[in-house]
């Protein structure tokens, strides 16, 4: 037959086997998407992006707070401002430049964190990211409802019971909002509302780790020293500031390592 013949019969089938290919390959990430395996990488990319977006404006609050501190140096010079001025203008200027400092460390941080979700996808056989997200809350509640069945542990540690304290108020405010978000990201499991729930699950187990802390030193089991009294306000953090400083010490002790690493031979 002739070859011509052949390409003009059969030309669709190149076009149509290629289109078939794409089809497949955007159907099976679509499904691994909607399976939920990924939305741990998708909530870090967003939080990613939340931070790379928080250091241009951070960015742009220094530029302006410079140009303040200039005019307000200019003006000193020329008589018109007094020291205090200037130094309040200087202030400003340092506040600003550790707020972009701190800006960076996150977006290092939130990378971080967005490397180690791309490399725990969860196979298709072991629970989602969500699951394991509703298990580790689970096993908070499980553990703080020890003290509200025990009743022994009632007895030894009754501050854990006591909404009078600071820190147990604390947690049950903790653990109101971390129901909250976990209604949220199951009506609704995006990677905005499975990001919050992860953060609210993080507070959560701070904050009874704080309560149990305090209760322990009214029980005279622990010594209250400083430091352990300043974890009693840990609960109050902010789930972005513990991130912050997770990511920071990771970043750093990878540099570090990267560093005792014997360099090529050029």
């Amino acid at each position: 037959m002739d070859p011509l013949l052949i390409v003009a019969e059969w030309w669709w089938v190149a076009p149509t086997a290629a289109a078939a290919g794409t089809a497949g390959a955007i159907g099976w990430r679509h499904r691994v998407k909607r399976s939920g395996r990924r939305l741990a990488v998708d909530a870090a990319r967003h939080d990613l992006r939340i931070a790379q977006q928080s250091v241009v404006e951070h960015r742009l609050a220094l530029k302006i707070a410079r140009a303040d501190y200039a005019s307000v140096a200019a003006e000193r010079s020329a008589g018109r401002a007094n020291a205090e001025q200037v130094a309040g203008a200087r202030r400003m200027l340092r506040e600003r430049e550790r707020e972009v400092k701190a800006a960076h460390a996150d977006v290092r941080a939130r990378q971080v964190r967005l490397n180690a979700a791309r490399a725990s996808v969860p196979p298709a056989s072991a629970p989602r990211p969500l699951e394991a997200l509703r298990a580790r809350h689970d096993a908070i509640t499980a553990r703080w409802m020890r003290y509200e069945t025990d009743p022994a542990l009632q007895i030894s540690y009754t501050a854990m019971t006591d909404v009078r304290q600071p820190a147990t108020a604390a947690y049950l405010r903790a653990a109101g909002n971390a129901v909250e978000r976990r209604r949220e990201a199951d009506l609704d499991p995006t990677p905005v509302s499975y990001s919050a729930y992860r953060d609210a699950v993080a507070e959560l187990d701070t904050a009874l780790e704080a309560a149990e802390h305090r209760a322990r030193v009214l029980a005279g089991e622990a010594p209250s020293t400083a430091w352990q009294d300043a974890a009693q306000d840990v609960f109050s953090r902010s789930a972005e500031a513990l991130d912050q400083a997770a990511g920071a010490v990771a970043s750093a002790f990878a540099a570090w390592t990267a560093r005792k690493r014997p360099r090529d031979d050029v």
